[in-house]
């Protein structure tokens, strides 16, 4: 007899979306749909790291929602993690009732966060490259490697705006500027999700909102943010994702506002983002956040509490594992706390994504491809040029640097110069094995399953130390004298003996300082090593002192993942390199930018403070701020900064000119063209990146001193001068009025362009003429700008 069954509608690929889950919904017992708001964790799927179909069973007997971290809680290699992941559809889709495939997901801030997968320099790294087509590039390569893995959801970009560098996850941030933030993180978004949904990884901004200027820095402490700050500043990045990057998912921030944690917030998960802003994909939890309404913020006395407000809000998926959104909703709908439509809002919105992204059809990888992409040689290049981009140059007295290759001794000093472990991000695939590991030795207070015992040995990428590569980089003639001088942390000066007198030897001395990053206790910056005081760790300040006292040239080189007030150093040596944490190709690049092979073009993201006293400093801050009327100073300090936003030296020198507008007035909804021409005055090539503020002044509510509306990394050969322009739109200046209506005002705009945020030698004013109008369905995110090279005729 044929085949009279008929394929449901969910099954057949040639249904529209919609209907598909329509009729998906329509299948699934209350049981099944809870099931698609939770999640496990990779390892409570395992023995001995593999596959146990009695643990699956316990936890995907129904379905699940997400699997948490099949590469970055393992120690599998990428091919072994695509198989895992191929087994897990398996089970589902041969197990379950219905065969709804899972959604993977990991992390991905310095890159995808597995075993032997190219390890990119930390994001406040990439932020220092002030070219957003490379965040858009090391996305790509994240996204490659992560679809043929088996994975289909990255937990970044981090969108949240730092204005606290005691904060340990700064090094995970794009810093402290709303606009810098929202341009990177509009690029890396576009880069992680692709063109369409066959080859997409979905993106997912965090922490939404306000998690990056905590009471005291401390990790998930609450912030306090004024409703037009919160919008203006802090909302802002997130908007842009949405609105400029079609970003498909959101994370919630651990913080509070205004007693209400972000987890709980119906107004950010559901009136701004939703209703406002058009945002059609899923929100998921931060790690434990649900649970946390009642285990920190106490808002709730029990699990299922915490469930009906999670889910009310609008967190549609619990991660890492299911916890509150598993029996306690489901007690909650079977007694009526509840109602059926919500769990159904949720359920439908996460199988929206997963009929989009084709796993109903594909739900497997191709295990052969996996290896391939790992970590190739163009990927490693890329990593090298981010790299060597992210180098600020902070000072350079009587241009010590760059070193000739030939020097003929030359002292390496400091804990930072032979580790490869410290030149990484606290979101490195190592970094979290570690903790993992820690997790398995004492209690974390998280509730977080620990896995079996995993070897990491040779689990990492191929890196060399700096020490190596500046080896590699001298002449056979050079002599390099290593010693180490002291630890990170700890108060052990027995080193230092050894260290001056290499560097009484020495030419010139190199000295290598910083923190390690990462989530352990030996750790000094990443998620929860948070700090009271900026200053190096441990001694490593009196050994900076004790090298100077010799007299030999100092060199210091700043490996950490925060900004650091070194404010002694930048007094007394003579030249200072910020290389952040810079990769897997770390090594190479401070190598190359000491030596001049590249001449160093990297800006800061983000202010450096003299002392932690002065926190919060920023730039942008209103007229009444930034000084102590009328005194101007502290009594102690000075009100400024030890290096601003935006700054960063070169080898070269730049010369600013030519400003002209293309019309003195524009009205809403206009733009105005801007142009500048940069002339390289030096006798090397060199990168600059050209800045422009604007401030408008005397309009109904208090406005920025200055604020970053457009930027643009050139590199310019000697002599040669480029011409930049930008197309400002008027709609770009637009902001909350009295009555939080989004509005431009007519009135002066000044537009003042330069290296950096305190460096503007060019000013021109534009006339915002017209009527108060409100621009809050056209807002206008970004400047366009172009460059063309100067006829030198």
């Amino acid at each position: 007899m044929p085949n009279t069954k008929e394929t449901p509608i969910y099954q057949d690929a040639a249904r529209s979306i919609d209907e598909r889950v329509t009729d998906l919904l329509s299948r699934m017992t209350l049981t099944e749909k809870i099931a698609q708001l939770g999640s496990a964790w990779v390892f409570e799927l395992l023995t001995d790291m593999k596959f146990d179909a009695d643990k699956a069973r316990k936890h995907m007997a129904d379905g699940i929602g997400h699997i948490t971290r099949v590469a970055g809680a393992s120690s599998l290699t990428p091919a072994d993690g695509a198989k895992l992941a191929n087994t897990i559809q398996r089970y589902l889709l041969e197990n379950s009732r219905l065969g709804i495939p899972a959604l993977v997901h990991e992390e991905c801030c310095s890159g995808y966060m597995a075993r032997n997968a190219t390890c990119f320099p930390q994001i406040i790294g990439l932020a220092s490259t002030w070219q957003p087509e490379l965040a858009g590039a090391m996305a790509a390569v994240v996204r490659e490697q992560m679809r043929a893995a088996g994975a289909h959801q990255g937990l970044s970009p981090v969108l949240d705006v730092v204005r606290d560098p005691r904060w340990g996850r700064v090094e995970e941030t794009f810093g402290e500027d709303p606009y810098l933030v929202s341009l990177m993180g509009v690029h890396y978004v576009r880069g992680l999700q692709g063109d369409d949904w066959t080859d997409r990884i979905v993106a997912t901004a965090k922490h939404f909102v306000g998690y990056g200027i905590p009471d005291g820095g401390f990790n998930w402490n609450p912030a306090h943010i004024p409703a037009r700050e919160l919008r203006e500043v802090y909302l802002l990045p997130f908007e842009a994702a949405v609105k400029e990057g079609r970003l498909q998912s959101v994370m919630n921030g651990y913080n509070e506002l205004d007693g209400i944690p972000c987890a709980a917030s119906e107004e950010l998960l559901d009136t701004i983002l939703r209703q406002e802003w058009g945002f059609d994909g899923v929100v998921v939890s931060d790690y434990f956040a649900v649970n946390q309404l009642q285990q920190a913020h106490q808002i709730t006395n029990n699990k299922l509490d915490s469930a009906v407000r999670a889910l009310t809000a609008g967190i549609d998926i619990e991660l890492p594992n299911t916890d509150c959104y598993g029996g306690p909703l489901q007690e909650a709908v079977e007694t009526g706390r509840i109602d059926l439509a919500v769990i159904d809002r949720s359920v439908g919105r996460l199988l929206t994504q997963k009929f989009a992204l084709g796993l109903f059809e594909q739900p497997y990888v191709d295990e052969a491809a996996v290896t391939p992409v790992f970590d190739t040689p163009d990927q490693r290049k890329l990593a090298r040029e981010i790299a060597q981009k992210s180098i600020v140059l902070l000072k350079n007295d009587d241009d010590l640097l760059p070193l000739d290759p030939k020097i003929g001794k030359l002292a390496v000093i400091g804990p930072q110069a032979d580790t490869t472990r410290h030149l990484v991000g606290d979101y490195a695939y190592i970094c979290h094995i570690e903790t993992l590991m820690e997790a398995r030795e004492k209690d974390t207070g998280l509730g977080m399953p620990v896995p079996d015992a995993m070897e990491i040995d040779d689990a990492f990428v191929p890196m060399n130390t700096i020490l190596q590569a500046l080896r590699d980089m001298v002449s056979t003639e050079t002599d390099i004298v290593y010693a180490p001088g002291c630890t990170v942390l700890g108060d052990d000066r027995s080193g230092f003996a050894a260290a001056v007198e290499a560097a009484r030897q020495a030419e010139v001395a190199l000295v290598f300082v910083g923190g390690k990053s990462g989530l352990t206790d030996d750790c000094t910056c990443g998620e929860a090593r948070d700090r009271a005081d900026l200053n190096l760790t441990g001694v490593q300040a009196e050994l900076v002192e004790a090298i100077h006292a010799t007299g030999t040239p100092v060199v210091l080189v700043l490996i950490n993942g925060r900004p650091l007030s070194v404010a002694w150093a930048a007094k007394h040596v003579p030249a200072i390199v910020e290389a952040w944490l810079p990769g897997e190709e770390g090594a190479e690049a401070v190598a190359d930018v000491l030596f001049g092979q590249v001449n160093p073009g990297g800006k800061l993201p983000i202010t450096v403070p003299r002392e932690v006293g002065q926190i919060p400093i920023y730039y942008n801050h209103k007229p009444s701020g930034g000084r102590s009327h009328w005194k101007e100073t502290y009594v102690d300090l000075s009100n400024k900064p030890l290096w601003p936003f935006g700054y960063g030296l070169s080898y070269t020198t730049f010369l600013y000119d030519n400003l002209c507008l293309s019309q003195p007035q524009a009205a809403a909804g206009e733009s105005v063209q801007v142009r500048v021409e940069v002339t390289n005055t030096g006798d090397r090539p060199g990168d600059e990146v050209v800045q422009l503020y604007t401030r408008m002044a005397f309009v109904s509510v208090t406005r920025p001193m200055k604020e970053l509306k457009g930027f643009k990394r050139i590199t310019l050969e000697p002599g040669q001068t480029q011409i930049v322009t930008f197309e400002l739109f008027t709609n770009q200046f637009g902001f909350y009025d009295q009555k939080m209506h989004y509005v431009v005002e007519p009135g002066t705009l000044e537009i003042m362009v330069g290296s950096s945020s305190e460096d503007l030698p060019l000013k021109a004013k534009l006339e915002i003429t017209g009527e108060t109008t409100d621009i809050s369905r056209d807002k206008q995110f970004f400047s366009q700008v172009s460059v063309q090279t100067k006829d030198p005729s």
